[in-house]
């Protein structure tokens, strides 16, 4: 007995001495919109494969870009153009996945004259720079429209944050505005604007948003890679099949509790949460963004030299998602 408590004794000795495996911080940039949710519940299930997922919202896409180049953000979720600029200016990155389609609307002032994008010939439109948002007004296009930030054009374009553009609306500073979800079902449901159109008639259709991680986490830390875009896949799982979690995520930790029910199921009805994109949807936003002038890309990046997918689709192989 004696002989068995000192062999006891010594293999604890022995284990307590072996370091615990290390964590691996993954750095994730995102944006505070509900079609981001999954990629933001990853903090909550990524310990499972032994990674921490510090995240750090930003106001719009393109300002992560400098955060990307400054080498404080490993992953990051924003619009397809925002990533497009965004390595168009030297950001190191990868497209590595897509996180959501659709979760845009053109919205006017209740009670005004304005029924369709036509009407807007001679009003002021809100817009965030470097979101989706900006590219889906090529929308005036097709109806004859010119438009400019500054006064000689049909449509004159007001560029403001996505935290101010419903302000702007509600004050009656604008005349309409290209919003992401959920504000522009806020407004909706907050009766001070109306919906005009969702605008996917573009050759772009329904933008899908991107998941760009750094080429030296893709490339140097391969491991760690393959586990985050596991974390990422089995989070969106998650919240493709259960809605009720991703409302009330989105809610309470992403809006704590500034947004209702309604604003939020509204919002996914305007919007879907996936993994997928392809190199043909980046092709196509690149050569409109190139056509409207949206980035101002000296050198557009081409899109098979940057689109790497073979992380996502090991990890929906491995995880057996569709």
């Amino acid at each position: 007995m004696k002989l068995f408590i000192v062999r006891m004794i010594t293999f604890l000795a022995v284990f307590s001495a072996i370091p615990a495996l290390a964590v691996d911080v993954v750095r994730l940039g995102n944006l505070k919109f509900a079609h981001y949710g999954a990629v933001s519940y990853m903090k909550e299930m990524c310990g499972k494969y032994n990674l921490k997922v510090e995240e750090r919202v930003f106001p719009k896409g393109i300002d992560i870009i400098p955060a990307i180049i400054a080498g404080e953000i490993d992953i990051a979720a924003s619009a397809a153009d925002a990533a497009i600029a965004g390595r168009a200016s030297g950001a190191p990155v990868y497209i590595v996945a897509g996180f959501a389609k659709g979760g845009a609307r053109v919205v006017a002032q209740a009670g005004s004259t304005i029924r369709t994008i036509k009407d807007l010939k001679g009003k002021k439109v809100g817009v965030a720079r470097g979101g989706a948002q900006e590219l889906l007004l090529a929308e005036l296009e097709k109806v004859g429209l010119s438009w400019s930030d500054k006064p000689g054009k049909d449509v004159l374009i007001v560029y403001l944050a996505f935290a101010d553009l419903n302000q702007a609306l509600a004050a009656r500073q604008i005349d309409a505005m290209c919003q992401s979800e959920p504000q522009s079902s806020q407004a909706i449901n907050k009766k001070f604007g109306v919906e005009i159109l969702k605008p996917y008639g573009t050759p772009m259709g329904e933008p899908v948003r991107a998941l760009v991680m750094t080429e030296k986490m893709y490339r140097d830390k391969r491991d760690v890679a393959e586990r985050t875009m596991m974390c990422f896949v089995e989070a969106t799982a998650l919240f493709r099949k259960d809605m009720k979690l991703a409302e009330k995520y989105v809610r309470e930790n992403m809006f704590k509790g500034q947004i209702s029910s309604d604003d939020f199921r509204d919002a996914m009805d305007n919007a879907q949460f996936t993994y997928d994109i392809s190199v043909d949807h980046i092709d196509i936003t690149t050569k409109l963004m190139q056509k409207y002038g949206v980035g101002r890309m000296a050198k557009p990046p081409t899109a098979t030299d940057w689109v790497k997918l073979d992380l996502l689709q090991k990890a929906k192989a491995t995880l057996k998602v569709k």
